[in-house]
């Protein structure tokens, strides 16, 4: 039995473009990510990890104050040719963004990726790489162990360089200033 492509994912070698990936349904761009003009499709998260990332999305909204909006699993536009268009877990950016707008590195403060078994490689590697590239200046990564305990794991940018250092490994209550005052309590997330 062979089972073919859907049209959207027979790419030409040069990959997808701005205006193709932007013409797609919206039920097909919320399950995939562009990277280098490739699709990479990502299977829908547990329910667990979708908790996570809402409770967390919460606190950071409570404590960031109105110049910031704080969102879940949206676009956003790392490079427009070759395409690298990623799907954060949360991510926090300048309000006075018009809803219309396509979000971009120079909008963010904050990206968080909560971890999967299947996206261990893309979180620990790719995306720090891509963000701090980009200019984006914290990412956070949760990861949770195999008893259910979370960590949180979080990086800013290394002295001007393109790249990102530890800021710290936390687990518990977490209290943060950058890039604001925040106070996390990881286990709230995962009751």
């Amino acid at each position: 039995m062979t089972t073919a492509l859907p049209d959207w994912m027979v790419l030409p070698p040069e990959g997808i473009t701005v205006a193709e990936y932007e013409a797609l349904p919206e039920e097909i761009c919320k399950r995939i990510e562009i990277v280098d003009g490739a699709i990479i499709v990502s299977p829908a998260p547990l329910r667990s990890h979708q908790r996570i990332a809402r409770r967390l999305a919460n606190v950071l909204d409570g404590a960031s104050g109105s110049l910031v909006a704080v969102d879940i699993d949206v676009d956003l536009r790392l490079r427009d040719i070759p395409l690298l268009n990623r799907r954060p877990d949360v991510v926090v950016y300048d309000a006075s963004l018009p809803t219309d707008a396509v979000l971009r590195p120079e909008h963010c403060l904050l990206v968080v990726e909560v971890m999967s078994p299947g996206s261990v490689t893309a979180d620990r590697l790719d995306k720090p790489a891509e963000y701090a590239a980009a200019g984006i200046g914290h990412y956070w990564r949760v990861e949770t162990d195999e008893t259910g305990t979370l960590t949180l794991f979080r990086y800013r940018p290394d002295s001007g360089a393109r790249a990102y250092a530890m800021a710290g490994v936390e687990q518990g209550r977490v209290e943060v200033e950058e890039p604001f005052g925040v106070c996390v309590d990881l286990a709230d997330l995962v009751r």
